[in-house]
């Protein structure tokens, strides 16, 4: 086999920097790429696509998405926007909004259990980290999954197989990826978390193995590229057996070029090295030399951060392993929604409220670049305050492995009363400080960003439909498809990449009202 059909090794030192990822995304696009993207929306509004900012100031795509097909298509508008109409057809087509909102919770647990699993945790740049333990899905548990899919009651144009796959990839972009967006103090927070990260563990998984689930694992990377392009950061593979360079020619058929640049297989030296170059030690599953108790199948374990900024008012299990979706509520918070369907009942959940420390992303519609406002507490939300060191109690709680590291409200700590006394936190926490638990001597001064009025909410992925007055939520979603191509071994910079024509399709959504109550 040559070298030039061989996988790439470790990625160079300069891929972990975030200048790297933020090439063509929000806030740090280029004059032309800004450019293209006004063009792409005129030709797409023009075809019917596409609905410019209208009276409730919001348009029916946010900018994020539509310039994830720009990114897909190299910033051709043509090209961008046939791969994003075909999206729009194929998701009107499989209905993607019913789906999500109607599919049963067992079948999609289910499905949950066979496809990478997000671990709870993100990388240092905040994007969602997934792991995917390919050995564990050995031919008796994939026997069953078949079995299983064959007798689900959701029908469509696809099979059923996909539209449960369909559903986990409407997770990590209706829920995973807004959430990680939403969390105070990680980098850049004018450019929306619209990829992951993902780590494959291929050990002691045999040839037959391999060649018995390639029909399995070909369909999400399929469905990632022609659906959901640019949705992905890069690929770990971890435990590659000897005879991978054999199989290898095949799989890369999978995906197209840009996608095949973002794999990198990691030989058994170079895996902490290189993980521990994009992600914390704390987040790094203790298997590969992390602090992380987590493996596929146990419930993601969301970091101090993310725990700090959620008001939960759900069973947790459900929270992180159910359909959920972001939408304002009443109030105008951002609240997690769980859907889906238990005993053939559609359950509308109010699983979650994002508290107003978090970072409230504005779409824009027509500014490609500048910082987003962040909020600011008024003099009346600041007296009712929580105490700061509550945060720390949460870090302090994680690191002792208490598994519920929720912190005291305020009026708990103060009357000595349990949680159950105080169910609901009725008070806004402080803006977090992302040095809080730092030495006060490794501080650094940095300049503070411009903070932004109560009240203005995330959306990094999902915006409100100007058409629809009871205040629902649009996503979108997105495309390629695969390509043969040689790839050498990566010694240093990532070679320039050749994206042929490809077939594509996406999404954008149409959620359902706010339910009056809950349970």
């Amino acid at each position: 086999m040559s070298l030039d059909s061989q996988p790439h090794g470790a990625p160079p030192a300069s891929a972990a920097l975030e200048s790297v990822r933020l090439k063509g995304h929000i806030g740090h696009l280029t004059e032309e790429e800004g450019s293209a993207l006004d063009k792409f929306k005129a030709l797409a509004a023009q075809k019917g696509f596409y609905t410019p900012v209208g009276p409730s100031g919001k348009a029916s795509h946010d900018d994020g998405t539509l310039v994830r097909y720009l990114r897909a298509r190299k910033f051709v508008p043509q090209d961008a926007f046939q791969q994003f109409s075909d999206t729009e057809k194929w998701r009107k087509d499989n209905d993607l909004e019913a789906l999500y909102e109607k599919i049963d919770v067992h079948d999609y647990q289910e499905a949950r259990s066979v496809y990478p699993q997000w671990t709870g945790r993100r990388d240092k740049r905040g994007i969602p980290v997934y792991l995917y333990e390919v050995g564990k899905l050995d031919s008796k548990k994939m026997i069953a999954y078949s079995s299983s899919t064959s007798k689900s009651k959701i029908k469509g144009p696809s099979p059923s197989r996909m539209l449960r796959l369909f559903a986990l990839y409407e997770n990590l972009t209706r829920f995973v990826m807004p959430l990680c967006s939403s969390i105070p103090g990680r980098p850049n927070p004018e450019t929306p978390v619209d990829q992951s990260n993902n780590i494959v563990d291929i050990s002691r998984v045999g040839l037959k193995q391999f060649w018995n689930l390639r029909g399995h694992m070909q369909d999400a990377s399929q469905l990632a590229t022609a659906h959901y392009p640019e949705t992905l950061d890069r690929i770990f593979i971890i435990g590659a057996p000897s005879f991978f360079p054999t199989v290898w020619g095949w799989i890369k058929k999978w995906f197209d070029p840009i996608t095949t640049s973002k794999i990198f297989i990691l030989s058994e030296k170079d895996v902490l090295p290189t993980l521990s170059a994009f992600i914390d030690i704390e987040s790094i599953p203790k298997k590969y030399g992390g602090k992380l108790d987590f493996e596929c199948g146990k419930l993601p374990l969301i970091d101090s951060q993310v725990r700090a900024a959620l008001d939960l008012r759900g069973a947790e299990d459900m929270f992180l392993t159910a359909p959920v979706r972001w939408m304002d509520d009443e109030n105008g918070e951002l609240m997690a929604l769980g859907v889906g369907s238990v005993d053939g009942h559609e359950r509308k959940e109010r699983m979650a409220v994002l508290h107003q420390i978090a970072v409230r992303q504005l779409t824009r519609s027509s500014t490609h670049q500048g910082a987003i406002p962040q909020y600011k507490p008024t003099a009346e939300t600041e007296s009712q305050s929580v105490q700061p060191s509550i945060l720390h109690t949460v870090q302090r709680n994680e690191k002792e492995g208490r598994t519920d590291s929720r912190p005291q409200s305020k009026h708990q700590q103060l009357d000595g009363t349990s949680e159950k006394d105080h169910p609901v936190q009725q008070h806004a926490p402080p803006p977090y400080d992302p040095e809080a638990s730092l030495n006060p001597m490794e501080k650094q001064p940095q300049a503070q960003e411009p903070l932004a009025p109560l009240g203005q909410r995330l959306d990094p992925t999902f915006t409100e439909s100007h058409s629809d007055p009871a205040k629902t939520l649009t996503s979108s979603v997105p495309n390629g498809k695969p390509t043969s191509i040689e790839m050498p071994i990566r010694n240093g910079a990532p070679p320039p990449l050749d994206r042929t024509e490809t077939k594509y399709l996406t999404p954008p959504s149409d959620p359902s009202e706010i339910p009056k109550q809950f349970p």
